[in-house]
């Protein structure tokens, strides 16, 4: 989200920086809310793919160590004090591989500078939205497992159920969050129809899920 102040500031904004070119071991700040009180020294310890279980991909994420507390909306700061990241998430796996170290998740700039003016002029990107059918699925032992279902979205229409195991997209097995996100975004626009394979109980199901904008879906309704 973007946010507009209702009143002005009397700060300068940061510099969006290059996220893109942040590297395993660079030194960075984490800076929240406290201000110059409460900044942490961290390093970024991986960049990779990160999913998350309410549709969510990011192909670069950066992953710092050790982690703050105080992560949501932390500004990543660079050494040239140029903003990088914006935080999102605190995990125990930080790292790609062992020893596993505790740290934080921060979503890169690089993916806000080229839809900036699209979210300034409407408050959301241009062009068509990623179909979404308001499914929770957690990887569990090689399988995705609903673990919950949207009330009224799409794939609650179309006859998902918690504790369902998604099997594949079309006629494309899926074994993780990153193959059936990918799989489904692949299929076309919101709007698209998504074929989805699901275990129920003891019967494999064939389902077409109406995909739609997300947006439509939490847009808040009217009230009388």
């Amino acid at each position: 989200a973007l946010v507009r102040s209702v009143a002005p500031f009397d700060a300068a904004p940061l510099h969006l920086g290059d996220s893109a070119a942040l590297a395993e071991s660079d030194p960075v700040l984490i800076v929240n809310y406290g201000g110059r009180s409460d900044v942490t020294l961290a390093y970024v310890v991986s960049r990779r793919s990160f999913t998350g279980n309410w549709e969510y991909l990011l192909d670069r994420a950066i992953f710092t160590s050790p982690p703050t507390l105080n992560w949501s909306g932390a500004a990543l700061i660079g050494k040239d004090g140029s903003l990088l990241g914006v935080g999102s998430l605190i995990l125990r796996d930080a790292t790609a591989t062992d020893p596993h170290l505790p740290g934080n998740m921060f979503v890169p700039v690089e993916l806000l500078t080229p839809i900036l003016p699209d979210l300034v002029k409407s408050g959301r990107r241009a062009g068509p939205a990623r179909p979404w059918l308001g499914v929770a699925a957690d990887e569990i032992q090689g399988r995705l497992l609903v673990t919950r279902v949207s009330p009224e979205g799409p794939a609650d229409q179309a006859g998902v159920h918690v504790g369902d195991i998604i099997l594949g997209v079309g006629g494309d097995a899926v074994h993780s969050q990153e193959e059936f996100y990918r799989k489904v975004w692949g299929r076309g626009a919101a709007g698209s129809e998504i074929p989805l394979r699901v275990l129920q109980d003891s019967d494999v199901r064939e389902l077409k899920v109406p995909s739609i904008d997300r947006l439509d879906y939490f847009r808040q309704k009217p009230t009388l």
